[in-house]
């Protein structure tokens, strides 16, 4: 397909892109940017007049209940890259587990759905998985998702087993032993209602151990979804000292914190938790500084039965991939982040990661777009959601921007109005 977008506001930071202009693409790629190459004649034009044109967004953590239904969420949302994580049902810790998650992404028409290898086998900690049989199978990366590892030795073995395959690990801090099985952060509202919690320490100790391994096996490690002021502090001393590593928050702990949570509505339930204003203000800080790489949509839809018991015994997660792009936005309106580099940290950041080549508008790279209407406003509902998740603390709330045409290899895999020309 010959696809003309017209009229759009270009945003890409890593080509220092943003006026009105159009993108031509070509057998799946960009081929022209403001300008159409010689001979070149649409099949299909798209007016993106007073929308935002830019990279599609490359989501770092997402886990899936039903394969073909959350790749349409996440094409709705704008995101044409998403890893899975390898806590899902069933494990990924087995090639042939692999090959059937990307038989079922592909009969979804879902081209760009990578999956995360299981650390250590069924997940328990103990025995390190085949990690390189993984990667042949076609994993991006390595984790133990939220489970934890056994021992320091185990975890050592497993960084150089990565290490000596070139594998990413991509790891979440959680001392396992002081966060005890906690469902909110050791703060005021876990000690007024007698919730078990979690304290900031068992984010900060793990991360602390795991970058000692990092500079100890030189494996290369992304931190993922942190949550707390001093891990923001002690990452951020580690890149100072040359440390290579990477790290990505939450969309949500960007907005929500201990202050917000109700604790009778298990929709609240997230690990790790929502912890203090300060923590909020330092993740902030933290992804306008440099030392958070990338946002994480950190995607985890529940049925409804799974949200039902008290708070501490319900599943931990939110639904989030439909919001992923108005609480962007909702930063942007609130001045404390650019759009510009707000968007870079949700594309061509996280792809940087990854080592894939893609999340920019650069002439001759996979034509994966995302095209929003930053002003649409809409409510939160049935009629407007789309994933059987709906376990969101934002339900009923009127967000404001929306996703009108998402492109993934110069394929129209979402058309909210389906208003081709």
């Amino acid at each position: 397909m010959k696809l003309h977008i017209q009229n759009g506001r270009l945003i890409d930071a890593a080509n220092n892109l943003d006026g009105i202009g159009d993108i031509y693409i070509e057998d799946e790629k960009i081929v022209g940017i403001h300008h159409a190459p010689a001979g070149f004649h649409a099949e299909h034009v798209i007016d993106a007049t007073r929308q935002i044109v830019c990279a599609g967004f490359v989501d770092l953590s997402v886990r899936l209940r039903d394969v073909s239904k959350e790749t349409y969420v996440a094409a709705s949302s704008g995101v044409t890259t998403f890893c899975v994580q390898p806590d899902i049902s069933p494990i990924i810790d087995a090639p042939e587990v692999v090959k059937h998650l990307q038989e079922l992404a592909e009969l979804a028409n879902y081209s760009a759905c990578h999956f995360i290898g299981a650390l250590t086998q069924k997940l328990e900690g103990n025995e390190l998985s085949s990690m390189l049989s993984l990667k042949q199978a076609g994993c991006i990366a390595m984790s133990n998702g939220n489970f934890p590892v056994k021992n320091l030795l185990i975890l050592r073995r497993a960084m150089e087993y990565a290490a000596s395959h070139d594998l990413l690990f991509i790891y979440r801090p959680n001392e396992f032993s002081l966060s005890n099985g906690g469902c909110a952060h050791e703060g005021a509202m876990a000690t007024r209602y007698g919730l078990p919690s979690i304290p900031e320490a068992a984010e900060t100790i793990a991360l602390e151990q795991c970058l000692e391994l990092a500079e100890l096996t030189g494996c290369r490690v992304h931190f993922g979804q942190l949550s707390s002021r001093r891990a923001v502090i002690k990452l951020q001393q580690a890149k100072k000292y040359g440390l290579t590593v990477s790290a990505d928050v939450a969309m949500h702990q960007l907005h929500l914190t201990e202050n917000d949570v109700t604790p009778f509505d298990s929709n609240y339930h997230v690990l790790p938790p929502f912890r203090g204003t300060e923590d909020c203000e330092y993740l902030r800080a933290g992804l306008l500084n440099g030392t958070l790489d990338a946002i994480c949509s950190d995607h985890q839809p529940h049925r409804l039965d799974a949200k039902l018991a008290a708070f501490p015994e319900t599943k931990a997660g939110i639904s989030t991939l439909e919001t992923f792009l108005p609480l962007l936005l909702k930063l942007v309106n609130q001045e404390l982040i650019d759009l510009s580099a707000g968007l870079a940290a949700l594309s061509v950041k996280p792809a940087q990661i990854l080592g894939l080549n893609t999340g920019s508008l650069t002439i001759g790279l996979p034509a994966d777009i995302c095209i929003f209407n930053p002003n649409l406003e809409w409510q939160v509902n049935s009629k407007t959601w789309h994933s059987e998740g709906i376990n969101t603390p934002f339900w009923g709330q009127t967000l404001k921007g929306r996703v009108t045409h998402t492109i993934q290899a110069g394929k129209v895999i979402f058309n909210l109005s389906e208003s081709i020309v």
